[in-house]
């Protein structure tokens, strides 16, 4: 029988010395065999899992990628002790459509909160019971909680509530919620808010919702919609029933059994009780008295409460919890972990530092990394970003064709050089190449034999499985390319009455501080009559026979400038100071 082919587990990024290793060889020959393919690197820096993967196939290894965390959490969907569990959900929506009333509404419908008195209003997660079920809620607060729970690769919502005004419509905060609903792959149901309100129009929401891809169920779509009034406190059981109807159609279960595992809702300090830490349990059961490990910190837990800081005895699947007894304060989106041991927990923490601090280290980049990006925009001559589209199927091309080509600028735009179905081969990487080209992949793969072109070509390949990250991304290459912003900022004014020294490199002379104050380090020009003759560089500035970092309006100062070229400077001449910086522009 044919000897089997070695594997190996790799994550995202492995240091050379680490990779040797695992691969079982000498350090100097993968070295050699990095530098044949383009990659100069030593023995402590990091290479991502493409380049591994690549320097693998020359020795018959192949690298496996280390399974995700969503990965790990599927399995642990499906085992066989796994049980229903609550849905997770998010209520999202603009600023002014009454996502806060809702919630609220929501918490008053619940007797069990009624009767225990309520919730503060800094609880991030809790809990109602609508027909002997339970719903847990997450409280962020705003869109960018929701994208760094993303982020974090926790993805735990399970449902996003969309919430949008019945007498307002759609807004770019209710877009921007449905994107990142549709980015973090959970189910929608949109709630239409203040249905009580006399200019209250549902079917123009329902067109508008229509129109972004997010049709009715009654109108032959699939999005499932309540109109409800927060505050006449009508329409929430309905809202309720298609969350919990959404999360049955979804069979969302989780292991009732194993150590827990969940993320960092909340983590802070508290005088005489220490680290304080909010979480949400995914699978398994967390008790008090486990050792959890969550990123670079862990502890055993001393104490363990609900969402109502009332303490309980243990805490099981989508279940809100808080906790004390963390070393140290671990992150929000941190993924926590119930261990068997202190010296388990110890290592897991460890290992995590380690590789935070590779991941903000320097790392070799090849051809699914972002940051040749900044070479390739440098190469471009026109404000065009040349761009080559693989998709998977017909219809995803057509797709990622008609969004990329829609977004809007009047000075930087999409050029798509060539595209195709199927994977990325031989031709794209030589079209890209030939054009400064970035190849984009939707849902294709690419072998390693293209990947060992793309950088010995040094061609860059991004692969999506998301639309809407592929457009983003985009959109992140084309602001590079827009001319940053140019901001003055006044900072003072000087009104020579003497000249000291004049040379065809520097200027030296005195005067009164008319306006603001006069600081070394920054920039000026020097106005005759109204009119820029010179712009100059303000060296030092006196008072008296002192340096001094600064005069202010009404005194009197020595100032000497660094000129470009000669320059022969009048008493009378004003001295306008003043800072200069780029602002980063970024396409909307």
């Amino acid at each position: 029988m044919p000897e089997e082919k070695k594997q190996v587990v790799l994550g995202e990024l492995v240091t050379v010395g680490d990779f040797a290793k695992l691969i079982d060889r000498p350090i100097g020959e993968v070295m050699g065999t990095l530098i044949k393919n383009g990659v100069m690197a030593t023995v402590n820096e990091t290479i991502d899992r493409d380049t591994a993967e690549i320097i693998a196939s020359e020795y018959e290894i192949s690298v496996v990628a280390e399974k995700s965390q969503k990965e790990k959490r599927a399995e642990r969907s499906s085992l066989q002790g796994a049980e229903l569990r609550p849905p997770i959900v998010a209520v999202m929506g603009h600023v002014d459509h009454g996502k806060t009333s809702l919630l609220d509404a929501i918490r008053q419908t619940d007797t069990a909160q009624d009767e225990a008195g309520g919730i503060t209003q800094h609880i991030s997660a809790y809990q109602v019971t609508h027909n002997s079920r339970r719903i847990t809620f997450l409280d962020t607060p705003g869109h960018e909680a929701f994208a760094a729970l993303r982020q974090y690769g926790a993805q735990l919502t399970d449902v996003a509530i969309i919430v949008v005004a019945a007498d307002d419509g759609i807004k770019p905060q209710t877009i921007e919620a449905i994107n990142f609903a549709k980015k973090a792959g959970v189910r929608m149901v949109v709630a239409i808010n203040k249905i009580d309100k006399p200019a209250a129009d549902a079917n123009k929401v329902k067109t508008e919702l229509s129109e972004k891809g997010l049709t009715p169920e009654e109108w032959g779509g699939d999005t499932v919609i309540a109109e409800v009034s927060a505050i006449q406190k009508t329409g929430l059981s309905e809202l309720l029933d298609l969350v919990l109807l959404v999360a049955d159609i979804e069979e969302l279960k989780g292991d009732a059994e194993g150590d827990a595992e969940g993320i960092v809702i909340e983590s802070y300090m508290k005088p005489g009780r220490g680290s304080v830490v909010r979480v949400l349990v995914e699978h398994g059961v967390m008790k008090k008295g486990d050792v959890v490990v969550a990123g670079s910190s862990y502890g055993k837990i001393r104490t363990l409460d609900d969402y109502r800081g009332e303490a309980i005895d243990e805490a099981g699947a989508s279940t809100p919890a808080t906790v004390s007894g963390f070393k140290e304060l671990p992150s929000f989106g941190d993924v926590f972990q119930v261990v068997a041991s202190e010296k388990e927990a110890r290592k897991i923490a460890s290992s995590s530092r380690r590789n935070q601090a590779i991941r903000s280290s320097d790392s070799i980049k090849t051809i699914t990394d972002a940051s040749g990006i900044d070479r390739l925009l440098a190469q471009q001559e026109t404000n065009e970003l040349p761009i080559v589209i693989k998709a998977d199927v017909q219809g995803s091309l057509e797709s990622v064709i008609q969004s990329l080509t829609s977004i809007e600028s009047d000075e930087v735009a999409v050029n798509i050089v060539s595209s195709g179905v199927g994977s990325i081969n031989e031709t794209d990487i030589t079209r890209a190449s030939t054009s400064k080209a970035v190849i984009f992949g939707f849902n294709v793969d690419v072998p390693v034999n293209i990947k060992r072109l793309a950088v010995r070509e040094q061609v860059i390949i991004r692969i999506h499985t998301i639309i809407y990250e592929l457009i983003d991304e985009t959109k992140e290459m084309l602001s590079k390319m827009l001319p940053p912003e140019i901001i003055e900022t006044d900072i003072g004014r000087l009104k020579v009455k003497g000249i000291f020294r004049t040379t065809k490199s520097e200027i030296i002379c005195g005067g009164e501080v008319t306006k603001g104050k006069i600081t070394p380090k920054t920039l000026a020009k020097i106005v005759r009559n109204k009119q820029e003759l010179l712009e100059a560089e303000v060296a030092a500035v006196q008072r008296g026979e002192i340096e001094t970092k600064e005069v202010f309006e009404g005194d009197l100062c020595g100032i000497r400038l660094n000129i470009p070229k000669k320059f022969q400077i009048l008493e009378g001449d004003v001295i306008e100071v003043f800072t200069r910086e780029e602002k980063t522009r970024k396409l909307e």
